[in-house]
């Protein structure tokens, strides 16, 4: 058994099942000690049948009983509710903390798993978005604890690596435009839910692919960026490219760049986030140089995507500017994935909530909560 112990927080999700297919082929890499889900109570059964970790948490308590009765075995902690989460990442041990959670909800762990110099291999882009201002602070960060799981900033970071911070001029990140980059603006008023959950090249939950739809998922990931990298905003910026096979350059002060390719596949950056700083082999699909291989890029239309401008002027900003264009956000879209308001009302509610909800406070892990609670109760009351 490997001396080394993992615990995947969202663990039915993409990130997390992806992350378990690849420790079922490479049992050698980490003992799973920890998993974690929201709602999905079969699957999590299922998968803490097969690895039995000594610790299984459900945060959503209406199914304890259920949840019971799938699991074949007894962990050693089995722990129901939210708070759970943020005992076990504060008290537990495991020496990665893989952060797949959906939401500001991941927020704390990571915050909690980084005070402890826990190292955490981070694909919840909101910890950043939201706390980037307080968890760079932390000596953990400084001293190379987080590494990222999303492809475009794994990217940046195997191009970045052996160069100095001073020696780049900018990052591009792509953007695969999602399914509406070549619509017209009286079509984008016709988008349905079911239209919006078909991601031309991406297989993601249904919060990210809304994200990605509008744009607001690269608009995040920039703001993830100037956090990760040190790096102004500005010198961050976002190209549409359909084939999602580069994911991100870096261009250098002597003109030249480096950018890093793959056919669009998350266990690439997902196993170099577990194995990072070394290379682990693994099956992976290639690129097939044998055929065709068309690469374009696009410049962004922002008055298309208003959600990508608004979350580049909310990191320019700063504060918590980011956190309330993050809860803003969270809000729209669940209103309409429940079909509740429009596909072009999401911009709408995020722009509404940044012009009215301000804070002088000290920004604080308290102080967030105190704005993602009154940015929420907000953005649920517009366009009724």
């Amino acid at each position: 058994m490997p001396e080394k112990k993992i615990a995947i927080f969202g663990a039915t999700g993409s990130i997390g099942t992806q992350a378990l297919d690849i420790l079922k082929k490479k049992p050698n890499l980490y003992q799973v000690d920890v998993l974690t889900a929201n709602n999905n109570y079969q699957s999590l059964a299922e998968q803490a049948n097969l690895f039995q970790p000594s610790c299984v948490i459900l945060a959503n308590e209406a199914h304890k009983d259920e949840f019971r009765k799938y699991l074949n075995y007894s962990p050693q902690h089995l722990e129901f509710g939210q708070s759970a989460l943020e005992e076990v990442a504060a008290n537990y041990e495991y020496d990665l903390l893989l952060n797949s959670l959906v939401g500001f909800a991941g927020f704390m762990s990571t915050y909690i798993a980084l005070k402890r110099k826990k190292r955490v291999a981070l694909a919840n882009k909101e910890s950043l978005v939201v706390g980037g201002e307080i968890i760079t602070k932390l000596p953990a960060f400084n001293e190379g604890f987080l590494v990222p799981v999303d492809s475009e900033h794994s990217a940046m970071m195997q191009c970045i690596e052996g160069e100095s911070m001073e020696s780049i001029q900018k990052i591009i990140i792509t953007a695969s435009g999602g399914p509406f980059w070549e619509y017209s603006a009286e079509q984008m008023k016709e988008i349905t839910v079911e239209d919006a959950l078909k991601h031309p090249n991406w297989d993601m939950g249904s919060k990210i692919t809304i994200d990605s739809s509008t744009m607001m998922n690269k608009g995040l990931e920039i703001i993830e960026a100037h956090w990760l990298f040190t790096i102004p905003v500005e010198k961050i910026e976002p190209v549409i490219h359909p084939q999602s096979i580069i994911h991100s350059i870096v261009e250098f002060v002597d003109g030249s760049s480096k950018a890093q390719l793959g056919p669009p596949d998350m266990k690439v950056p997902i196993i170099y986030a577990l194995t990072y700083p070394d290379r682990e082999p693994y099956p992976n699909k290639t690129l097939d140089y044998s055929n065709n291989l068309e690469l374009e890029f696009r410049p962004v239309d922002f008055e298309k995507f208003p959600c990508l401008r608004l979350a580049m002027e909310s990191a320019e900003e700063g504060g918590f500017a980011p956190a309330v264009l993050n809860a803003a956000n969270e809000i729209a879209i669940e209103r309409f994935l429940s079909k509740e308001i429009h596909y072009i009302d999401i911009p709408k509610i995020i722009e509404k909530s940044l012009e009215k909800i301000t804070s002088n406070k000290e920004l604080t892990p308290a102080s967030l909560m105190i704005i993602d609670k009154e940015t929420r109760n907000y953005a649920n009351s517009l366009l009724r």
